[in-house]
């Protein structure tokens, strides 16, 4: 480190949520100590420092995500700024598991499946009381 050269050091949990991999510091710090963030292929903890030039990979629904460090900040930047920051480096195949997951979890629930509302709940009370008066004729 030079005299009058400022030196940004980037804790890893702090860094995933500046470049908005996360919603919330919080998240980002209980994943990295579930052990589904790797820097380098390597589990960290939280407070890991990174550089620029570490690959960090993220663990999401069987899918491993990975990007490049291309430069270090401060605080949380805007959506549009992060690609100046890291470079998604995923391999095809990962998002292709991804997106597998993803419609397995659309398809899994159809829409008006699962709690009928009140509507069809009354519906089908009245469908009922009417196949008991045939039954009790």
């Amino acid at each position: 480190m030079f005299i009058g050269e400022k030196k940004i050091m980037a804790r890893i949990d702090k860094f995933i949520w500046a470049v908005r991999l996360f919603k919330t510091r919080s998240l980002a710090a209980n994943q990295c100590k579930t052990n589904k963030v790797l820097v380098n292929n390597e589990a960290v903890k939280p407070a890991k420092e990174v550089k620029v030039g570490d690959v960090v990979s993220i663990r999401k629904n069987g899918a491993i995500f990975s990007y490049k460090i291309l430069d270090l900040l401060e605080k949380r930047v805007g959506a549009k700024l992060v690609a100046d920051y890291i470079v998604d480096i995923t391999p095809t195949e990962e998002i292709e598991k991804y997106k597998i997951f993803q419609a397995s979890q659309s398809s899994y629930r159809n829409n008006g499946m699962g709690k009928p509302t009140t509507k069809d709940r009354r519906a089908l009370e009245k469908f009922l009381r009417q196949g008991n008066q045939f039954l009790d004729d």
